[in-house]
């Protein structure tokens, strides 16, 4: 039985190079996994009137699924299987949720360089909550 994986990409360099360290690696991962991009808009509301919140929320759907399908092209032309999957949140909660909830044997995630920035000594990169916040293991790029 094949173990069900989770990889969530955002388009972002350190997403690239987790992409492409899991096809050269091809052989050592089921045909079959899942992609998970995380559409955050939410500090943007507070700028948006109420009345344009589902406007923008959907053309923020149409422009994650294009992200979506777009880093899909190389996980498909390397031969895997794929489940597409499309969230509106914050990463940091809505990858552990999906891991979780789903029942994910496997996180498959990349971790920017630490740049020694406040913001990641305050806060910690989105990689290490979720490392802290998922019942499956995770493997880190």
């Amino acid at each position: 039985m094949n173990p069900k994986i989770l990889v969530p990409v955002d388009g972002s360099t350190t997403s690239q190079k987790t992409i492409k360290a899991i096809i050269e690696q091809k052989e050592r991962f089921p045909k079959q996994i899942s992609l998970l991009h995380v559409v955050d808009i939410q500090l943007a509301y507070r700028m948006i009137p109420d009345f344009q919140l589902e406007m923008v929320r959907e053309n923020a759907r149409k422009a994650g699924q294009v992200l979506l399908e777009k880093q899909a092209e190389p996980f498909r032309e390397a031969g895997f299987d794929l489940q597409l999957l499309l969230e509106l949140g914050s990463p940091r909660e809505v990858i552990p949720r999906v891991a979780n909830d789903q029942d994910f044997q496997l996180l498959v995630i990349g971790r920017h360089p630490s740049t020694g920035e406040i913001r990641d000594v305050l806060f910690g990169s989105v990689a290490n909550y979720v490392l802290h916040n998922v019942k499956c293991p995770v493997l880190l790029f």
